[in-house]
């Protein structure tokens, strides 16, 4: 199934950190909207990755996770796709997989939902959860469920 909507442009990302843009202009990750989300998802057989940061400022491990990616990737020698939720929809997307803490990876297989990892971690911790999730079975992604009254919240 070919993408239908044309991935949001580097250019279009003044504010976007030189970290994440990294991941697009070196390592050809794509920046994924709520609009596009779906056929991102869809877009190529296989697995993918969606990164979920966080604002830099309050979740500085999002930075360390957008560096380290592409190494777990290239240290498990499997391919899998990398998306980066835009800041500005982050909440809305991560909701939609149950991901409520910052950062988070999103791993998603043949258009389903794999699993979560939360949080950076040591390098050989790192690397046995990210090759768990790759190989973790696909189902419903977790639901998200607030308190009536509360605000959402990406703590940790």
């Amino acid at each position: 199934l070919q993408a239908t909507t044309t991935p949001i442009k580097p250019s279009a990302l003044p504010s976007a950190h030189p970290l994440m843009q990294r991941l697009v202009d070196e390592h050809g990750a794509q920046w994924v909207t709520l609009a596009d989300l779906d056929v991102w998802i869809r877009a190529e057989p296989g697995d993918a990755v969606l990164l979920v940061a966080g604002d830099a400022v309050r979740f500085p491990e999002g930075l360390d996770v957008a560096v380290v990616l592409p190494e777990l990737r290239a240290s498990l020698g499997k391919a899998f796709r990398i998306g980066i939720a835009l800041v500005a929809e982050e909440d809305a997307i991560a909701n939609r997989f149950g991901a409520q803490r910052r950062p988070s990876l999103i791993f998603l297989r043949d258009g389903r939902y794999a699993t979560t990892v939360a949080g950076m971690h040591d390098w050989s911790d790192y690397l046995a959860l990210v090759r768990d999730a790759l190989l973790h079975p696909t189902g419903p992604a977790p639901l998200v469920i607030h308190a009536p009254g509360a605000a959402p919240s990406s703590c940790h």
